[in-house]
């Protein structure tokens, strides 16, 4: 799997994107899940850096593949940062809940209530990542509209 290295990092620290909400939460995420303290002394940008699979580093990717633990722990802290948004922004309690085979495919489910709120199925997990951090802004911000339009339409599931 591929490793970001100071030398071909993509994403600077200067970089707007990284004050956008769900990039404020995925660091918060990521660095919640480190429990060596390799990210303590990190810049949020190189924190996030490996998140971002230009066409260079998809290439060094095999195609097939089983998911390491840093893979699995970035898909988590996708989803767990995405059920963080739907909370403060219904004000119900959101839960991830993920499930991935050793081959890399599974599901991740976010249930608010009783109301799966969302649904996602995952494939190839072990080339799981993002063209640039607008791109996850904009997929977060999609998932999120889609949730966000279906508690509202089913609040009273959502609630029980």
């Amino acid at each position: 799997m591929y490793e970001a290295d100071e030398q071909q990092a993509v994403v600077l620290d200067g970089d707007p994107a990284l004050q956008q909400p769900i990039i404020k939460q995925m660091v918060v995420q990521l660095r919640s899940m480190d429990s060596y303290g390799t990210y303590d002394t990190w810049s949020d940008a190189r924190v996030l850096d490996p998140l971002v699979l230009t066409k260079e580093r998809r290439r060094a990717i095999p195609v097939v593949g089983d998911p390491d633990e840093t893979t699995l722990s970035r898909v988590k802290a996708y989803y767990n940062a995405l059920a963080q948004m739907i909370e403060r922004e219904c004000g119900l309690l959101a839960v991830p809940m993920i499930n991935i085979s050793h081959e890399g495919f599974g599901r991740a489910l976010i249930l608010v209530g009783k109301l799966v709120a969302l649904d996602k199925t995952l494939r190839d997990v072990h080339r799981f990542g993002f063209d640039s951090l607008e791109a996850l802004v904009v997929e977060a911000e999609k998932q999120l509209g889609k949730a966000s339009a279906l508690i509202s339409a089913n609040r009273a599931v959502a609630e029980l």
